[in-house]
């Protein structure tokens, strides 16, 4: 098949290394501390991030990113959304001039609000139709376990998401095609900011009729943004809005679920980033980007506001959903 180069060993990188090992591509894993790409080399296991789960002979591991990247002809960015910039900037100049570069971060950037396919386009300066994004309902640990699940490969340049589509199909994971690269991004982005929003609620005790009307309202608000910034709103209603929105919502594997359970339970920042292995969900530094972006919009997001106030400003979790009940009321 190609030749694979994933930037990023976390737990979703090394999963879709193992993908696109088993789609029978020559795959090469980078991985930011030698000491890891060590292990994974000589044991074909991450236990930082996977645990038991066997990866395939056909990946190589390595720290040197100019091995990494070298006769790559598809490259996937797997580093979180806030060390995008810092990372690209030492690997463009490495990065093959015609290779598919392929976005799996969801996020968006702090202080210049910028998708991540925008940040790729302007540090390596490649066109549009060479970046590609991948999204939808998966959970890292579920596709490494082989179970079924989708994803959407979005691109503008839709003979591109084909080559991708082709390289990371394998019997248990479907991918589809979409030409929304917008709306593909804002979907997996959002979701991050409306699952903080439902772990929390389960951690106040609430039950599924509050998670299925955060849910469901969650997703009016996401594809309000996204029609406002040109996105198909079609695109929210298919895998990467409203398939990735309910996995990350209500699944214990969900890091953003799990972190705004802990917060929803009485805990501090501090406290949820310890139950959540020491990392910040994704979601806590996109929901001060995303509120900026509807602020700027003229879009009214009331569960983002409501997080990004919990997150970043102080206001208590019983109070976030004081607030939201005592909206003003409105039709449908």
């Amino acid at each position: 098949m190609v030749n694979v180069a994933v930037m990023g060993a976390g737990s979703w990188g090394t999963t879709l290394a193992k993908v696109f090992a088993d789609a029978g591509n020559t795959v090469t894993l980078w991985a930011r501390r030698p000491e890891l790409a060590e292990q994974i080399q000589t044991t074909h296991t991450n236990p930082d991030y996977l645990g038991d789960i066997v990866l395939p002979a056909a990946i190589t591991a390595t720290s040197d990113a100019a091995a990494a990247l070298e006769n790559a002809t598809i490259v996937v960015f797997a580093v979180p959304s806030q060390t995008m910039r810092d990372n690209l900037t030492d690997w463009a100049p490495l990065i093959p001039a015609d290779a598919t570069l392929v976005s799996i971060s969801k996020g968006v950037e702090t202080g210049t609000y910028l998708r991540m396919s925008e940040v790729i386009c302007q540090i390596t300066g490649a066109d549009p139709t060479r970046v590609a994004v991948l999204s939808g309902p998966n959970l890292a640990r579920e596709i490494a376990e082989e179970q079924p699940a989708a994803t959407v490969i979005a691109c503008v340049d839709d003979n591109r998401a084909k080559l991708v589509q082709a390289a990371v199909a394998t019997p248990y994971l479907r991918p589809y095609t979409n030409t929304d690269v917008v709306g593909v991004e804002l979907g997996g982005a959002c979701k991050n900011v409306i699952a903080l929003a439902c772990g929390m609620a389960a951690g106040r005790g609430l039950g599924e009729n509050t998670l299925a009307s955060l849910i469901t309202r969650g997703l009016a608000e996401v594809t309000r943004l996204g029609a406002a910034m040109g996105a198909d709103p079609s695109t929210f209603a298919g895998l990467a809005g409203m398939g990735d929105l309910v996995a990350t919502c209500t699944s214990p594997l969900s890091r953003n679920r799990t972190f705004g359970l802990r917060l929803g339970e009485g805990g501090t920042l501090e406290e949820a980033t310890e139950a959540t292995h020491g990392q910040v969900a994704e979601g806590v530094i996109s929901s001060n980007s995303i509120f900026q972006l509807a602020e700027a919009n003229r879009v009214e997001m009331p569960i983002t506001q409501a997080v990004f106030a919990v997150c970043h400003k102080g206001l208590e979790v019983s109070d976030m959903v004081t607030a939201l009940m005592g909206r003003s009321k409105k039709s449908e």
